[in-house]
């Protein structure tokens, strides 16, 4: 699941507030922070000074390249793969709850949770990069994860419209857009729902800083069915945002969480969706600037028979580990 939404709009309290949420009850958890503005771990009990200490995805972006590359035939090399590289026979396949090399050298348990962050844009990054590019190392791991039922992904996307900077918008299962009672929110409301419904990914509303009926009534005003739930102003919340959470969340808040959980068990995910949507993409990357970076035609590294949720019943014949 992705949470997304203006900046300012509570996107990473409520994704930290579902981590919590959700690791009451299992296990099965990985939390990423693929924001630009790395505030997750804050949210889940870290200091800032032990958040910088965090391993970045963006600095393992090799790493993650050579392991996910595997034996596949259709890669050249591990330089080779971008952001949008499908997997195919060959690939090493992920799952949430093993234990391999990328898990060990870049996730941490930060408040129970178990993390991963893309990494800040560092300083001499300015002017000469794009973050999307440290954002890459988040989409081709959920392009070589299968997940299954009682198992999730909680993602901290960047803010507003930035999300559509690359295919990372389609990897999900659910999409909630967090939402205030606000003009300005509801405005990044309607161009959210616009892109995505071209491509049919799932998209909720959920109300933050929800102060009364009023409120609850003018975002139905505005979202009108997509409004899925809503979160009220909270002291646990004000606590956690402080460092220091004192008692348990609000019965409603918990209520609206668990909705959340629950619009995301009824999904069932389409896996030959899933592939064309990353082949879509990976063949707009291809044609944009990534043949000319590689220096290849990187529409062969598509396998069309390829499904990645197949891939399950014949687990033996790939690299998983």
């Amino acid at each position: 699941m992705a949470f997304v939404g203006k900046g300012g709009s509570g996107k990473t309290t409520l994704a930290a507030l579902m981590a919590r949420h959700l690791v009451e009850s299992t296990d099965k958890l990985l939390a990423i922070d693929a924001d630009i503005n790395q505030h997750l771990a804050a949210a889940l009990g870290y200091t800032e000074d032990e958040a910088v200490l965090l391993p970045a995805l963006g600095d393992h972006l090799d790493q993650i390249k050579d392991y996910l590359r595997g034996s596949n035939p259709r890669i050249s090399s591990s330089k080779a793969m971008v952001k949008t590289t499908p997997p195919g026979p060959g690939s090493r396949l992920l799952t949430i709850g093993e234990h391999n090399p990328l898990y060990e050298a870049m996730v941490r348990r930060v408040g129970g949770v178990r993390l991963a962050v893309t990494g800040p844009f560092a300083t001499e990054d300015l002017g000469v990069a794009c973050y999307h590019s440290k954002v890459g190392a988040v989409e081709l791991l959920l392009n070589h994860l299968v997940d299954g039922p009682g198992e999730y992904v909680v993602v901290d996307m960047t803010a507003g419209a930035d999300s559509f900077a690359s295919g990372l918008f389609t990897r999900f299962d659910m999409t909630f857009l967090v939402c205030e009672p606000t003009l300005r929110s509801v405005g990044v409301y309607r161009q959210y729902i616009g892109y995505a419904r071209d491509y049919g990914v799932r998209v909720r509303v959920v109300g933050n800083k929800i102060d009364d009926q009023s409120d609850v009534d003018f975002l139905r005003e505005h979202v009108g069915p997509d409004l899925l739930t809503w979160v009220g102003r909270s002291g646990f919340v004000k606590g956690m945002e402080r460092g220091a959470p004192a008692g348990t969340i609000e019965p409603a808040n918990r209520d609206a969480l668990e909705t959340l959980k629950a619009a995301v068990d009824s999904c069932t995910k389409n896996w030959s969706t899933y592939a064309q949507q990353a082949h879509e993409f990976h063949l707009r990357n291809a044609s944009a600037w990534a043949n000319a970076k590689v220096g290849e035609d990187l529409a062969g590294q598509i396998d069309p028979e390829f499904v990645l949720g197949a891939t399950e019943s014949r687990k033996d014949d790939q690299h998983v580990s």
